[in-house]
């Protein structure tokens, strides 16, 4: 009995100190701003677009970096494209797909969250919706753009903050790729073995958010994609409250769908964002 005692006690032990260090580490496990690293590596001008680099203050205090670029001829563009990108990585990283919506007319603006690339600060929950407002607030503020000739796009995790901006500011579309309906929801995922709703301090409540979302929306998710289940990109459309919502079936990984269905997901978001940018 003494044996059984002493292994239920060991066990307990490591249970508890594992349930400590999901709850401690979760910014370091969920924000990969050094991943591969923060050094922006490329720029549009090595895919010979024009662009401009944006510093914008946000509430708190902090300065985020992005690139602003424009549609060519400028008086040709649909609108613009506000881009929120996924977990890891920064805004160099994401040039293939910057090319590929400029090349449907829009003008593309893309950030990098607060402690990553050259944006100053420490990435936390409540610190990326306020990225997510202050990029938004840029756009309609500082350079004018009407709210009805934007589009709101997130990838992942970008996912969540276009949601959150999208529930605050009305815009002409939202477009969701590879999203998930909460932190929670994904944590018993991860770690099923895990009491995920007592230990999750990181929220993320994408499908809350997309309650006070009243324009329409487009979900792109992949049937392969191996980090967020395809069933959970079914539930976020499920949680979409506006009839005007489209679902895009895509095939490949969580990384790589966007690229290999290139042949169906490009004329899709881009007849998307023609009918809610005429």
């Amino acid at each position: 009995m003494k044996a059984v005692f002493s292994l239920l006690t060991i066990i307990s032990v490591a249970y508890l100190a594992m349930m400590l260090a999901v709850y401690f580490m979760q910014e370091r496990m969920v924000f990969l701003a050094e991943m591969p690293g923060r050094a922006l590596t490329a720029s549009p001008q090595d895919l010979g677009l024009g662009f401009e680099n944006a510093t914008i203050p946000t509430t708190d205090g902090e300065r985020i970096h992005g690139w602003y670029v424009p549609y060519q001829p400028r008086s040709e563009s649909r609108g613009v494209l506000l881009f929120f990108h996924g977990n890891a990585g920064n805004i160099s990283h994401r040039l293939d797909s910057i090319r590929a919506f400029n090349q449907m007319g829009l003008d593309v603006f893309i950030v990098d969250y607060r402690g990553y690339g050259e944006s100053s600060g420490k990435p936390s929950e409540e610190g990326l919706y306020r990225d997510g407002e202050a990029a938004w607030n840029y756009l309609v503020e500082t350079r004018g753009v009407a709210p009805e000739r934007i589009v709101v796009f997130g990838r992942s995790l970008g996912a969540v903050v276009a949601t959150h901006v999208a529930s605050k500011g009305r815009p002409a579309g939202l477009i969701i790729e590879s999203g998930f309906t909460s932190g929670v929801e994904m944590a018993r995922r991860i770690y099923w073995f895990l009491p995920a709703a007592l230990i999750t301090r990181l929220k993320f409540p994408l499908a809350e958010f997309l309650q006070s979302v009243r324009c329409p929306v487009l979900v792109i998710h992949s049937r392969d994609d191996e980090i967020i289940p395809f069933g959970m990109g079914e539930a976020v459309f499920q949680a979409v409250p506006v009839a005007d919502k489209t679902f895009l079936e895509i095939w490949g990984g969580h990384n790589t769908g966007f690229y290999l269905s290139e042949m169906k997901y490009v004329p899709a978001f881009r007849a998307f964002v023609q009918r809610v940018l005429p």
